[in-house]
């Protein structure tokens, strides 16, 4: 069986520079599509990845025919990274029934994929960008996406101490840029930066500002090799000191409802939320109830609250408002 043989220009030469290779323009992804179709007549071997973005470790699938009449010969899949000057076999397989083929390899980095019954060495060669490409389907960008390990943490900062988070970015990059971020409204805002040392571990240090609980993730931007990604990183209560007593709301509260973990104060909306934390425990009260109006005193726990941080009598408690 002949084929028309067809030139494939390397996906560099299309690649704009950003933050990952998946910022290719639809003009050059155009061009590379006609480069494997010569003279618009379509390809023999048609593939397809499963999915565009993967996560660094899993797999990258992709399923296609070939001509019926190439039953049991052997197709492989050729990738191509934004670092490479060729095209590299990373798997092959039988062409089944039908001419249906499924190809599994693991990536490292974003880059471009083909399937192809071109003849290969072996699979640590390399096919050279300007030689001819028949019998390949159309390259298919994929994106890997950088993996984030960092254990979440309840971080209950008394004090706004500093705080530090350690990781590791996959695949290890060395000089890579991490951030800290937090939510606060609804937005994610950059805490604090660092670069990660060999080995791609990395420890970032940030500093709280003001009271309350905020949410925590690390975050990659992506590069030219990975694509973004983040990381829940837990939380960070911050908390300051406060006197407080405790009561019996058994009656009315003056904001007309009772809260089970409930508490009192003089100017906070009801329905605000308080953390507190007295003696190793932690427990999310709601405002419910007007009070303590005894001077020098911030908060009036009722019963629940009381007992569940084990506090009797006025106490010195650790309030995250």
């Amino acid at each position: 069986m002949s084929r028309t043989a067809a030139r494939l220009q390397s996906p560099l030469a299309y690649a704009a520079v950003g933050a990952s290779i998946l910022a290719v323009p639809a003009s050059a992804a155009a061009a590379i599509a006609s480069a494997e179709q010569p003279n618009g007549s379509g390809t023999a071997i048609k593939a397809k990845a499963k999915r565009w973005r993967i996560d660094y470790g899993d797999e990258a699938i992709v399923v296609g025919d070939a001509p019926a009449s190439e039953q049991g010969q052997t197709i492989t899949l050729q990738y191509a990274s934004a670092t490479s000057n060729g095209w590299h076999q990373v798997a092959s397989a039988s062409i089944g029934r039908g001419g249906r083929f499924r190809l599994v390899a693991w990536l490292r980095h974003s880059g471009w994929l083909k399937a192809t019954t071109a003849p290969s060495a072996s699979a640590a060669s390399v096919t050279p960008v300007g030689a001819a490409g028949a019998g390949s389907s159309t390259p298919q960008r994929v994106a890997v996406a950088a993996a984030i390990h960092v254990r979440p943490r309840t971080i209950n900062e008394l004090g706004a101490r500093p705080i530090a988070l350690s990781g590791r970015l996959l695949p290890s990059m060395a000089r890579s840029r991490v951030l800290l971020q937090a939510q606060r409204s609804g937005r994610w805002m950059t805490l604090s930066a660092a670069r990660t040392g060999s080995g791609g571990w990395f420890r970032l240090r940030y500093r709280p500002q003001g009271l309350g609980r905020l949410p925590l993730r690390v975050r990659f931007a992506g590069n030219s090799t990975n694509a973004p990604s983040s990381r829940s990183a837990g939380s960070v209560t911050v908390y300051h000191q406060a006197v407080a007593s405790w009561y019996d709301d058994g009656g009315m509260t003056a904001c007309g409802f009772h809260a089970y973990y409930g508490v009192a104060n003089v100017s906070l909306p009801c329905g605000t939320q308080v953390s507190f934390y007295h003696g190793g425990r932690v427990v999310r009260a709601v405002v419910d109830d007007r009070g303590p109006y005894v001077g020098g005193r911030t908060w009036d726990l009722n019963q629940n609250t009381a007992a569940a941080l084990g506090m009797l009598g006025v106490a010195s408690v650790w309030s995250s408002r």
